[in-house]
């Protein structure tokens, strides 16, 4: 009994260092023998042990690759320096273990040359307005030269575009150039805008200035027509009135002389009286003169 013990534990301890706990989102590549056998996802495995190892550990997540800057050359002879973001997962980690020695290297040779030839077709302006283009681009044809590899690449992204420092010069003058250019047209259509508010403004006011000129004109019009018309009847009332109470050829006489007193009421030099007026002020003359005598 005591023989057997020894080997009793040591199988319970071969047993225990065989078990494998595969967390989430990971993967474990086994080989039975130096040849491919399984892979194990998440759960609890065992191996048996000396023949069965685990060759690799495979993280099922979205990864992420920031590689340094790589020098292209566009179409017009311009060099910069680009540098890439690739976002990839792994979708098989049997091909992942064994498609590729270097995965990762490979990932970003295969970028560096993709980005050049896309890059090598495209100018200057192009190149820094084209991000969108020249990521889908080059995810299209990382994903499927990965494809073997049991990579999928997700997306792609240009981190930095730089030109050299002579062409970042060139472009930082043109885009002051171009602000200032802006600026002055915005000023100008200010400025413009302003003018016609003020001619707007203008034109409005004179418009109410004639219409107000107007109608004063009209009220002033209308009360002089009023005033004549009243006076015009208050004449006519008066001829009434005298036609009515039958006046002698002497009262006539007398209102005329009496009007044309008010009308030479000291504003004429010389004034000619008709016979007739020169008559009647015969008359009245004589008329006083007599009453004066009476009263002696």
């Amino acid at each position: 009994m005591l023989l057997f013990f020894p080997i009793i534990l040591l199988i319970i301890l071969l047993i225990v260092t065989n078990i494998r706990i595969v967390p989430q989102s990971q993967a474990y590549v086994i080989e039975r023998l130096g040849a491919y056998m399984d892979t194990w996802e998440v759960g609890l495995r065992l191996k048996i042990p000396f023949i069965d190892r685990i060759a690799r550990k495979v993280s099922l997540k979205e990864q992420v690759i920031d590689f340094p800057p790589q020098p292209v050359i566009t179409k017009d002879n311009v060099t910069m320096q680009i540098d890439t973001v690739i976002y990839f997962q792994i979708t098989d980690p049997k091909l992942y273990t064994y498609g590729v020695e270097y995965p990762l290297s490979a990932i970003e040779n295969l970028s560096a040359t993709t980005l050049r030839n896309i890059i090598g077709d495209l100018e200057l302006d192009s190149t820094l307005t084209s991000r969108d283009v020249v990521n889908t681009k080059m995810r299209a044809i990382l994903d499927e030269a990965t494809d073997p590899w049991g990579i999928k690449v997700n997306r792609v992204e240009l981190k930095n575009i730089m030109p050299p420092a002579e062409i970042q010069d060139a472009m930082e003058k043109q885009m002051k150039a171009e602000r200032e250019r802006r600026q002055k047209i915005l000023i100008a259509e200010g400025e413009k805008t302003s003018a016609i508010l003020v001619a707007e403004g203008e034109k409005q006011s004179a418009i109410l200035r004639a219409e107000a000129n107007k109608e004063s004109a009209v009220r002033i019009a209308e009360g002089e027509a009023e005033a004549l018309l009243e006076v015009t009847k208050a004449q006519a009332e008066s001829l009434k009135l005298l036609n009515d109470s039958h006046p002698t050829k002497e009262v006539l006489s007398l209102r005329a002389m009496e009007a044309f007193v008010k009308v030479a009421d000291g504003k004429a030099t010389k004034i000619i009286i008709p016979s007739e007026l020169q008559t009647v002020a015969n008359l009245a003359t004589a008329f006083t003169a007599a009453g004066e005598n009476k009263n002696s």
